[in-house]
């Protein structure tokens, strides 16, 4: 039961981006979000991944942080286009 628990909230927060994203592709902007946000978002998820990288390298959190970064640059993008 506790691996359901976790795989039920790794996939929520690996796809918690992509409504984001896809707002920000389909507006071309997201100039709504603040930069401090953005980049601690950004800073977070990298050095998590270099956690995962030195530790457990778990795959299912390794493909979870790493479809974040993929959605954050996406929303960066269309963030330095405002």
């Amino acid at each position: 039961m506790v691996e359901v628990v976790g795989w039920i909230g790794g996939i929520c927060l690996a796809v918690c981006a992509l409504p984001q994203a896809i707002k920000s592709y389909r507006t071309k902007s997201s100039g709504d979000l603040s930069l401090t946000f953005i980049l601690l978002w950004l800073v977070g998820e990298l050095f998590t991944i270099g956690y995962i990288l030195a530790t457990t390298m778990q795959w299912p959190l390794l493909i979870n942080y790493l479809f974040n970064i993929l959605c954050l640059m996406v929303i960066m993008f269309y963030w330095r286009k405002k």
